[in-house]
């Protein structure tokens, strides 16, 4: 929340939050927007300023699966704008579908961020210390180098950076070992929507015109869902999305 947080010679300028949305794991999840940046409070050191250094260790391995970078406004469009990257990597930027989801068509994004050298990072936890309350502390970020692609001036972009929390479906065993790694779910959706907000301006692909899920999750608090403890594996299922869509 404050520079004096962070380490020496970082800032962060608080930008805007976003409406609150939905997992199926009756997750909630307020998108908290911010543009960090190098020059505050004060560094001494000569070494050069290196956010997966100094910031990614400090990342809870029991929320985030990986750190990526990649061109925010690139989250508006279905293709790589670098055309390098369109020639030398495999695969495609974005894949999208419809599904039901609030009892009414949702859009699933799925983007494929380029893995190359500096473009997305994983924490490894430390050893447990045995407290369940206490968060396990990434240490340093790894990066698949022998299966990433080697970009020449790659680090010399400046990326938007984002983090993908855990979802409700499983990363592949070694999501990193691949030439892209899947953004998708609430991450991707939640990106869409801070691009569509920041250049304003639409994707050029189908999308919903709604920011978050607050509606519907006013109607699952009514119901008594969305408590600050439930049961295991509690989730969001059709019947009970049915039920709160008819309040």
């Amino acid at each position: 929340m404050d520079d004096d947080k962070l380490p020496p010679g970082y800032k962060v300028e608080h930008l805007t939050e976003l409406p609150s949305n939905l997992a199926m794991t009756e997750l909630g999840v307020r998108p908290c927007v911010a543009f960090l940046s190098t020059g505050g409070n004060g560094s001494k050191s000569d070494r050069p300023m290196d956010p997966a250094r100094d910031l990614l260790p400090k990342l809870s391995a029991k929320e985030v699966a990986a750190v990526f970078t990649a061109p925010f406004h690139n989250f508006l469009g279905q293709k790589d704008e670098d055309a390098q990257l369109r020639r030398n990597v495999p695969g495609e930027w974005y894949k999208g579908s419809w599904h039901s989801w609030h009892e009414e068509a949702w859009r699933m994004h799925q983007f494929f961020v380029p893995v190359f050298r500096g473009s997305v990072f994983r924490g490894q936890p430390s050893s447990d210390s045995g407290d369940e309350d206490t968060p396990v502390a990434a240490s340093s970020p790894v990066l698949d180098h022998s299966k990433s692609v080697d970009l020449p001036d790659q680090n010399s972009r400046v990326p938007g950076a984002s983090s993908q929390p855990q979802g409700v479906q499983q990363m592949p065993a070694d999501p990193l070992a691949q030439p892209r790694y899947r953004v998708f779910g609430m991450t991707a959706r939640i990106l869409v929507d801070a691009a569509r907000v920041a250049y304003g301006v639409d994707p050029d692909f189908e999308h919903n015109s709604s920011f978050g899920d607050e509606e519907m999750m006013e109607r699952l608090l009514k119901m008594g869902r969305l408590s600050p403890i439930k049961k295991k594996d509690d989730r969001l299922t059709r019947d009970v999305m049915v039920a709160a869509s008819k309040i």
